[in-house]
């Protein structure tokens, strides 16, 4: 039909028919082969994807390395100071009354002393022979043997090329001391110029078993050194052999107590000799710290490394290096007063300094007017210290917001600072008419 034109409406539109296309709902059964189907692939895609781990994994550890294992940080126990009954004993306990028990220990005293004077006459009277001195030393020989598998010889390699370009190796030898171990190193105390300019390292244990070593760290101001070994490239029968030595209590050594010296005390590594302390010195000024120094006359090489042991083969200390006048004494560093510092350096951290020499002002001191404190008597010339403006008769009181009244205090304060950190320290300075308190901002440095 003819479309028909309306001027008023104009032209007529048509008319479509529109249609949408409904999806059918899915039956059960649908629906069940539908689950099992997405079931079915997410097994075998599982399954895909473990079995490409598990074949890549190894790949990908050699090439691209895995992190160890996190090892705990290695812990020293720290020792107090004791003294002896006889010289903690007060003189007034001394005068008590007597007691039933004191009563009766004087009856049965003529009775034990009998038997002492008995003992006494046989002693003095003995004629030791030769055989007798090697049972006494015997115990105290097998105590070294024991020591002396922990000890290591630590070489510092060190290459250059002579005029005509050709390569030349120079290598040192001093004496380490196995002091610790994890499952991944042994860690080796040693002095600090086995490590000074080395290009390489390698210790050599007891058995003769040579492996490659890494610098942990170092104390420059003790001039002591960590030497790291891999347990990795270790034989297992050296690694059982190999057992660090104990760390002893150097606080409990008193004048006439046997010690052997091992490492180097005849200038060759794994020499060996027998001495006693002769004198212990007391609260020794040094940096940060103040130490008791045992003297002994005993043979000793400081430069490659000596080490002294008691006669339970624990290791109580070392020989100091040191720029004082020569002595006839040999001049042995006790451990208990360096624990906190060996802690820092075997867990590979630096060990902090603040960098004063000074004593706790005593009750005399205080008496005539001195604030309580540590009274610094040296502040160390470009230590952290000396740097921020602290000077010599400062006193002071507090660090890090800690009270300081004693050198313990002010070591173990010491001990637990992070090298870098800016802490705070409070002083008492010394004005016309009283002490005026400073305050200071000190940047932690390292030892």
């Amino acid at each position: 039909m003819p479309e028909v034109y309306d001027p008023k409406k104009g032209p007529e539109k048509k008319r479509f028919i529109t249609e949408k296309i409904v999806k059918q709902p899915l039956t059960k059964g649908q629906m069940v082969r539908r689950g099992v189907m997405f079931l079915l692939a997410a097994i075998l895609f599982g399954g895909a994807a473990g079995a490409s781990f598990a074949i890549s994994q190894p790949w990908v550890s050699r090439h691209f390395g895995e992190k160890p294992p996190t090892e705990p940080m290695i812990s020293f126990p720290k020792d107090e100071i004791t003294e002896t009954a006889a010289e903690s004993e007060p003189a007034s306990e001394k005068s008590q009354e007597p007691t039933e028990e004191s009563v009766e220990e004087s009856r049965a005293a003529p009775e034990s002393e009998s038997v002492e004077k008995i003992v006494r006459n046989a002693m003095e009277n003995y004629r030791y022979t030769v055989s007798d001195l090697d049972a006494l030393f015997a115990s105290l020989r097998q105590q070294v043997q024991k020591v002396s598998k922990g000890i290591v010889e630590v070489h510092s390699v060190q290459r250059e090329v002579d005029w005509f370009d050709n390569p030349l190796e120079t290598t040192g030898s001093y004496a380490g001391a196995i002091i610790a171990s994890t499952t991944q190193e042994l860690l080796v105390l040693t002095p600090a110029a086995a490590i000074e300019q080395a290009d390489s390292i390698k210790v050599t244990f007891a058995d003769g078993s040579e492996v490659n070593g890494r610098v942990k760290q170092q104390d420059t101001l003790s001039g002591m050194a960590i030497v790291s070994v891999s347990t990795g490239d270790i034989g297992e029968e050296t690694l059982k052999s190999a057992e660090p030595l104990i760390l002893g209590n150097s606080y409990l050594m008193r004048e006439g107590d046997m010690i052997a010296a091992v490492g180097s005390p005849a200038g060759v590594v794994r020499s060996v000799d027998y001495g006693f302390v002769s004198y212990i010195k007391k609260n020794v000024q040094m940096v940060d710290q103040t130490a008791r120094v045992l003297y002994a006359r005993i043979s000793y090489d400081a430069d490659q490394g000596t080490f002294l042991v008691n006669t339970s083969g624990e290791l109580i200390g070392w020989v100091m290096v040191t720029e004082e006048e020569k002595s006839p004494m040999t001049r042995i560093m006790g451990i208990s007063d360096y624990k906190g510092i060996l802690e820092n350096l075997t867990n590979g951290l630096a060990a902090p300094c603040f960098g004063v020499e000074g004593q706790e002002v005593s009750e005399s001191m205080a008496e005539r007017g001195l604030p309580k404190g540590i009274y610094v008597l040296n502040s160390v010339t470009d230590r952290p210290a000396y740097t921020a403006g602290i000077q010599n008769g400062d006193i002071i009181t507090h660090v890090d917001n800690r009270e300081i009244t004693t050198m313990k205090d002010f070591q173990n304060t010491v001990d637990n600072l992070e090298c870098g950190r800016l802490i705070h320290v409070t002083v008492q300075r010394n004005g016309r008419d009283q002490y005026a308190q400073l305050e200071f901002q000190v940047t932690v440095g390292a030892r």
